[in-house]
């Protein structure tokens, strides 16, 4: 007697079933009989049911495995690269629980550092600060008055010029008269933010004792002396061709422009909007966005508080010890040390450095413009690929990077220099601002930021070398010497140096070096 075991399994042609069947005799095998049963009709719009059967071979162990010739999965001569999806998540994984184990391992060390009312901010320091805060806006419309005097000038001389029925191209004089008085605005102009930066710099360092009241308050007026630069060199050349308005002045200028032309810019609520704007780069008309999100807003707002109370628990629980203990290494010269205190303190320096950029790129930012309904919301692209530091600095930081192209690197471009050269100066004037912004507050002017802006040249000429090479490989090792010159040899060198000059000035290493110079 047979026994039959029967299974249905639906296909693309229809339903199927297998039927395995035993035979009575020894000599049999079971073999199996497949039933198809198409239910697609005939063509007359009626199914058929369609039933088919046939005998499955028996299986044999002869079946061709190795039937083409293929590469490894890793081998550079692979088809196709593969995914490493499960390595970044191995990574994450490892990264977390690695720090969660320092985590760990801090509580158990020192504790819990975390005190709210445990801080030295002075009385002082907030008035000078909110002061300080209060006076930079007065220096902008300082520089308002000087555009409007020559907005006065301009119209009074395009007047008298269509009077006399004069040709639109600037003749000699009108050319010379222009420069005369351009030279007059520009030196109120540089006279106005140079007093500015100079005053604020010299109360930062003698009167604010706060290092992070004295970096808001110096970061704001080198803020305020970035936008003066732009607005005056923005509308001198809108002037021009405002009083000569010929095909080529014209021609430069952006169809945007045309809905505000010089000189209806030259207003106050025009200068307010460019004070609040989130960026350096002057423009009469901005891409201006719909109605303000309010949700949108709240939401960046709170990510904003959120990150900056992470900042601040990462910076005290976490980077001050290991700043603390670096003291006597750095103090004997012990290298070793010294460099095991850079390893230990990168991962959370950088920790806290995405936090500090998501928290004003990403939040900050993206708030503001969407208070003041700012169209242009690229205040960075994906420099974490970078494939260089060249990258690097024309991604991370796209305001500075526009202002420092767009007010310096052109014009020297235009001037007959060279491109490296212009590089060069660019990187000058950057270095020049990072010493201010980060020596005046902490009381150091020593050199380290602007060395650490002056370097990336050369760094930059090396990982070009990587950025032009084809395939993946190049782009791989340029972006491996950006993240260990980031993360490694940038910002932890600094932060260990300007902390050790800190207290050399003014902490324990102060205290130790006048007790050891006390006479026996």
């Amino acid at each position: 007697m047979d026994s039959a075991t029967t299974t249905s399994i639906e296909t693309p042609a229809g339903t199927t079933s297998l039927r395995r069947v035993d035979g009575a005799k020894d000599s049999d095998a079971p073999r199996i009989t497949a039933t198809v049963q198409n239910g697609k009709g005939n063509g007359h719009g009626a199914g058929t049911g369609e039933k088919r059967t046939f005998a499955l071979k028996r299986y044999r162990h002869v079946t061709a495995i190795h039937s083409q010739s293929r590469p490894s999965t890793l081998s550079h001569d692979a088809t196709a690269p593969p995914s490493f999806l499960g390595f970044r998540n191995l990574m994450v994984i490892v990264l977390v629980v690695g720090n969660l184990r320092l985590v760990i391992e801090n509580m158990q060390k020192y504790g819990n550092l975390i005190c709210l009312t445990c801080h030295d901010f002075r009385r002082q320091d907030l008035i000078l600060g909110f002061a300080l805060y209060i006076l930079v806006p007065c220096h902008l419309f300082i520089a308002y008055t000087f555009e409007w005097y020559a907005a006065k000038q301009a119209r009074i001389s395009r007047a008298q010029s269509i009077g006399r029925g004069g040709s639109s191209s600037p003749t000699e004089d009108q050319q010379a008269k222009f420069e005369t008085t351009w030279r007059s605005i520009r030196a109120a102009h540089l006279l106005n933010t140079t007093l500015a930066l100079a005053f604020h710099s010299w109360v930062v360092y003698f009167h604010v004792f706060h290092p992070l009241i004295g970096t808001i308050t110096e970061l704001h007026v080198i803020i305020m002396y970035m936008k003066v630069v732009s607005y005056a060199l923005t509308n001198r050349d809108l002037r021009h061709a405002y009083l000569h308005p010929v095909k080529g002045e014209l021609a430069i200028l952006p169809e945007l422009y045309a809905t505000c032309p010089y000189p209806q810019n030259i207003t106050m609520g025009n200068l307010t909007y460019f004070w609040w704007a989130p960026t350096l780069v002057y423009q009469p008309v901005y891409p201006r966005s719909g109605d303000i999100r309010w949700v949108f807003v709240m939401k960046r707002l709170g990510e904003v508080v959120c990150l900056s109370v992470f900042i601040w628990f990462c910076s005290a629980q976490y980077a001050a010890p290991v700043l603390w203990n670096s003291l006597d290494k750095i103090d004997h010269l012990d290298l070793v040390s010294i460099v095991e205190r850079l390893l230990k303190l990168s991962t959370i320096s950088l920790v806290i450095w995405l936090a500090g950029f998501f928290a004003l790129f990403q939040s900050a930012l993206n708030a503001l413009a969407e208070i003041m309904r700012f169209g242009d919301r690229s205040f960075y692209d994906a420099w974490w690929n970078s494939a260089g530091l060249g990258d690097y600095w024309r991604l991370w930081n796209k305001p500075v990077y526009q202002f420092m192209k767009r007010h310096i690197f052109s014009p020297l471009i235009g001037r007959g220099w060279n491109m490296t050269l212009a590089s060069i100066a660019v990187f000058f004037v950057s270095a020049v601002l990072h010493e201010l912004l980060v020596g005046i507050p902490t009381k150091n002017i020593i050199g380290v930021a602007f060395m650490g802006m002056i370097i990336q040249i050369p760094l930059i000429w090396i990982t070009r070398i990587f950025e032009k090479m084809k395939g993946p490989n190049g782009h791989l090792i340029g972006n491996c010497i950006f993240w260990v010159s980031f993360t490694i040899l940038g910002q932890p060198f600094a932060a260990l140096i300007y902390f050790y000059a800190w207290q050399a000035k003014y902490g324990s290493v102060a205290k130790q070096m006048a007790l050891n110079q006390r006479p026996a």
